[in-house]
């Protein structure tokens, strides 16, 4: 019997293949690896599965005929996001917004036109487009009345902002239904004769047009430069379900704040709210004082609630499942800098302002991964299975390394996450799933460093850096000097360049090569160093690290340069021996989940 166990990771695509013979220790065969098409967890996963399991079968010279069962990892429920909040406040000018999502809109869609108080329609002309205010000294029957005698004399009502919370009182008493935003307590403070765009989404369901900057440029006619200004509008209102956006004139509205805003943790016994501002140290102690975590939510209208809402949009979109049966289950906060525009500078001067980087994690129903493998069994007429728990399918994958044994602790560092997993002398398992990982640290090192291009930041975290300091010398970033017996590329001269496989990659701008060095250390520190250890902390059997002896490291972030001697060292602190594993003596720290996902065939998961 031929079995493939296959792991769906954030970054790549792994597989190992073996041969049961009659239920003794399987012979592996071979192995493959491919890039993840797609979204960890989504039907998208169905290219890189086969192309991996193609490149292991022809390493077997075998066929898919040949194989008499897949097993793929459990890991499917989560998909990891990146964001950064910066925690001083994001200023717009030359549009004011609402988007406080009421909990009693009333109508559908999308409505344009120009603000007008509701007592004030009958100078309207006819054929005009309007949006009307409502104020509280006004009732849901005479707004309701006016609004369908102005709609019979020919003027168009598209929608109503509401200071009392009578949105569905008065839609269910219109003729023609129309977008209203009500419990806006200061409407006074909504510009009259303005444009205005006012948008309600179905219950469960959340605005699109208005939480797009392209949505609000169609409704406004912007220019691509005004297009810029309202980025931070739309980000702000993404996750409501009604909102308002009105265009003001130059100067009439000078400035206009979006906090960084508020998360709300809801663990299973106790809730915790954090403001952004505070910082990462904080958000984190939030965390750990509710765990375990249920759900995490941002304050509507903010930096942070609009983060939070489009990682679960996000999910929605891919599992076609509601946005409010989504549930974010953990989330990374890191402290950094990110270099922000001056305004009213005269040469794009900038300064760094202090910022939180987030990384969330979804857990969204497991049977999206049953329907990926039936999808699969449909494809190839072979029986696939989803196997245990991706964490403790890479335990019994890293128990391969030569000289490891039980008890042992794993963290699998992988692209979008981090988990680790402790078994012990009783085969018994206990794991743990974290936000954060690889996409985080190339975030981080892009927006401290500014750069938008995230392939020039993933190049930074992958390989070591040096300074060509003539056309036949560099100098590498430990101080030894290299020479070449031909002329180097004269774009690199006196330039930072990144030491790939293939070439040199000048870096842009003037960053010091100690200064990129030293963001790209503290950003794995961050990251993995921190998870490291708070993952520890919660599968340990007594809760502190300490009581853990042993910890393989195993993933595709336990690959690189620099990451695994960071981590030992931190862990070494705790009298923890950690080290990169080596699956099957000749894998290295890749294929722990699908090597463990054949051995844990027949032996329950």
């Amino acid at each position: 019997m031929i079995i493939a166990g296959i792991d769906i990771g954030n970054a790549t695509t792994e597989t190992a293949v073996a041969r049961f013979n009659n239920q003794e220790k399987p012979e592996f065969l071979s192995s493959g690896i491919y890039d993840t098409s797609g979204m960890k967890g989504t039907r998208q996963n169905i290219h890189g599965i086969f192309a991996s399991l193609k490149i292991a079968l022809d390493k077997a010279h075998l066929t898919v005929d040949d194989i008499d069962l897949i097993r793929i990892n459990e890991a499917a429920p989560v998909i990891g996001d990146v964001a950064m909040e910066t925690i001083t406040e994001t200023i717009i000018t030359e549009s004011t917004m609402i988007g406080h999502n009421p909990s009693t809109p009333g109508g559908l869609g999308i409505g344009v036109g120009v603000t007008v108080e509701i007592r004030d329609v009958h100078n309207v002309e006819k054929g005009s487009s309007i949006i009307v205010i409502i104020p509280r000294e006004v009732d849901f029957e005479d707004s309701s009345r006016i609004i369908n005698n102005t709609v019979k004399n020919g003027i168009f009502v598209n929608g109503a902002i509401v200071q009392r919370d009578d949105g569905v009182l008065i839609n269910n008493r219109l003729d023609k239904k129309i977008p209203i935003v009500d419990e806006v307590s200061l409407i006074e403070k909504v510009p009259l004769n303005m444009r205005a765009a006012i948008e309600v989404a179905a219950p469960g369901s959340v605005v699109e047009q208005l939480s797009n900057p392209y949505g609000i440029a169609t409704v406004f006619d912007l220019t691509s430069d005004e297009t810029k200004l309202v980025v931070p509008v739309s980000r702000a209102l993404i996750g409501n379900r009604s909102a308002v956006i009105i265009k003001t004139p130059a100067g009439d509205v000078k400035e206009r704040k979006i906090p960084a805003g508020k998360i709300i943790i809801q663990g299973a016994t106790k809730k915790a709210e954090i403001n952004v501002d505070d910082g990462a140290e904080r958000i984190m102690e939030a965390i750990r004082s509710v765990a375990p975590v249920e759900d995490i939510k941002g304050e509507p209208g903010t930096n942070a609630g609009g983060m939070l809402e489009k990682v679960r949009q996000v999910m929605s979109n891919l599992t076609e499942q509601l946005p409010a049966t989504i549930k974010i289950q953990d989330l990374l906060a890191v402290d950094t800098f990110v270099p922000q525009v001056v305004k009213g500078g005269m040469a794009e001067e900038f300064s760094m302002e202090n910022a939180v980087g987030i990384a969330a994690m979804v857990k969204a129903d497991k049977l999206q991964m049953n329907m990926i493998a039936e999808e699969l069994e449909k494809e190839l007429g072979i029986k696939v299975e989803v196997g245990g728990v991706e964490a403790n399918m890479a335990v019994r994958g890293a128990l391969t390394t030569p000289g490891s044994n039980k008890p042992l602790a794993i963290i699998d560092m992988g692209a979008g996450s981090t988990d680790a997993a402790i078994i012990n002398r009783a085969g018994e398992i206990k794991s743990i799933h974290l936000a954060g990982a690889g996409n985080m640290v190339t975030m981080l090192i892009g927006s401290e460093l500014g750069f938008e291009d995230m392939g020039i930041s993933e190049d930074i975290k992958k390989y070591p850096l040096a300074k060509v300091e003539s056309l036949f010398h560099i100098r590498h970033e430990d101080g030894t000097v290299q020479f070449f017996d031909k002329p180097l590329d004269p774009q690199t001269f006196a330039r930072v360049v990144i030491l790939t496989p293939n070439r040199m990659v000048p870096i842009p701008g003037n960053y010091s090569l100690d200064r990129i060095r030293t963001v790209r250390r503290e950003a794995k520190t961050k990251v993995f160093v921190v998870n490291a250890i708070r993952s520890l902390e919660r599968v340990s059997p007594t809760g502190n690290v300490r009581d853990i002896e042993f910890v393989t490291l195993v993933g595709g972030s336990a690959l690189d340069f620099e990451i695994p001697q960071l981590v030992t060292d931190a862990l070494s602190k705790y009298s923890i021996v950690a080290g990169r594993a080596n699956i099957r003596a000749i894998e290295g720290p890749r294929n722990a989940v699908a090597t463990g996902l054949v051995l844990a065939y027949g032996v329950g998961d």
